[in-house]
């Protein structure tokens, strides 16, 4: 698999990673015996870089992760999150649940508690989940670097921060990475953020590269999925703004059929196409899909392709806004520090 470097680290990533959100929560029910060997088969795969967080699951897919990895820690990148806190007690699959915390005293202890659950001593990519713009970045990443000083961390991220933020960060440690959602459905970042992370050297780590599955056809009827599935909050997935999506959705299939392969290998390639320091970590919790999603980094496409694909899945032409992280975090910023609910 062809290789990334990370920022300037020197730490080189498979150019696709793994979201391992769905394993613990958030898409239909969960098995770790089955997750375990899609983990198994990623890295038979060549994937060695995976996405996990300290919130997935309230700490389940860290432990889940940790059991990968031992024996093995060389031939794995961990990235993990901090930044949210949950009830521990609260329901599987609720997206409410989460009071954002980006303290000195928390950002301490939640790396503490992820090297524990991980079961390794120390964290390659370390991200904050989400700002909170009442405290300075500056701050923030202050003590995040404190992190790395201590040799528990590598490498520091975040998710979800404006191009500005971004640029303030970077003026105190270096940002290795920034993960972002991005896709053909989603492409807000094109604007600002994706120049900013050329501009500085921070490798972008793009997230739901499959529009959450809708770009690879995985939802034929909203109505069927499971309650806690992330995607009934958006109204991309809901009433008329779903079949409107829909038809695009046919012309895009049409294009893949065209390219002899699936629309989620399209996707991906379309992906992978927009740069080289792009690294996109589809999530599954299927071997099928897994192996789909690496072959997709052998699809390569023209500029007349590229084109007919924008004219197809353009955002103008997309209903409905979709309920993202970064809207989530705009909304948490305006309410009182400490008792914000994402």
């Amino acid at each position: 698999m062809r290789q990334v470097l990370l920022g300037k680290t020197g730490i080189s990533a498979g150019a696709l990673g793994l979201g391992c959100m769905g394993m613990s929560e958030f898409y239909g029910p969960t098995d770790d015996a089955s997750s375990l060997r899609t983990l198994e088969r990623a890295l038979e795969l060549g994937i060695n870089f995976f996405d996990t967080s300290d919130m997935y699951g309230r700490g389940h897919n860290e432990t889940l992760l940790g059991q990968l990895i031992k024996g093995r820690r060389d031939k794995v990148i961990v990235g993990t999150k901090y930044g949210f806190k949950r009830d521990p007690n609260g329901p599987i699959g609720s997206t409410y649940d989460r009071d954002l915390d980006n303290s000195p005293a928390h950002i301490k202890a939640a790396c503490d508690a992820s090297l524990k659950r991980l079961g390794t001593d120390y964290i390659d990519v370390w991200y904050a989940h989400r700002y909170d713009v009442s405290i300075p970045i500056e701050d923030v990443t202050g003590a995040m670097a404190e992190r790395v000083r201590e040799g528990k961390v590598r490498a520091i991220g975040f998710s979800e921060i404006s191009a500005e933020h971004l640029r303030r960060a970077n003026a105190v440690h270096p940002i290795t990475a920034l993960q972002q959602e991005y896709s053909l459905w989603m492409r807000d970042l094109e604007k600002d953020v994706l120049p900013t992370c050329r501009a500085l050297g921070t490798t972008l780590v793009a997230y739901s590269p499959l529009g959450r599955g809708f770009l690879a056809g995985a939802v034929s009827d909203p109505n069927k999925l499971d309650k806690s599935d992330v995607r009934l909050t958006s109204q991309r997935f809901q009433g008329e703004n779903f079949d409107k999506n829909a038809k695009l959705l046919e012309e895009f299939k049409a294009i893949a059929v065209s390219k002899g392969c699936t629309p989620s290998q399209l996707a991906l390639a379309w992906v992978c196409a927009q740069g080289d320091d792009i690294i996109p970590i589809p999530g599954t919790k299927s071997i099928k899909y897994l192996e789909e999603n690496v072959a997709a980094l052998g699809i390569s496409l023209s500029a007349d392709e590229l084109a007919a694909i924008t004219a197809v899945i353009s955002p103008e032409k997309i209903s409905g806004t979709a309920t993202t992280a970064s809207q989530a975090a705009a909304h948490v910023a305006t309410l009182s520090k400490g008792s914000a609910k994402g």
